[in-house]
C-alpha cells in the first residue's frame, strides 16, 4: 500500500502541533509561514524543491 502526502500537508500538521503544544507562538508561526511564502517566490525555490524530492526518493528507497 502506497501513501502519498503533500509536503504542505506534513509541514502544516507540524506547524499546528507546535502551536497546540505552545512550543511556537502565534507571531513566530506567522513569521515562519510568511518566510516560506516569500521564499517560494525566489530563485531558491526550484533548488529546495529538488532537494526535498531527492530526500523523499532516498527515504523511499531505504524500505526496498
Amino acid at each position: 500500500m502506497v501513501l502519498t502526502f503533500s509536503a504542505v500537508l506534513i509541514f502544516g500538521i507540524a506547524l499546528a502541533a507546535l502551536l497546540k503544544s505552545r512550543a511556537l507562538g502565534g507571531g513566530s508561526a506567522f513569521v515562519a509561514v510568511m518566510f516560506g511564502f516569500f521564499l517560494a517566490a525566489t530563485g531558491a525555490a526550484p533548488v529546495i524543491t529538488q532537494f526535498v524530492t531527492n530526500v523523499a526518493h532516498a527515504l523511499n528507497t531505504i524500505g526496498h
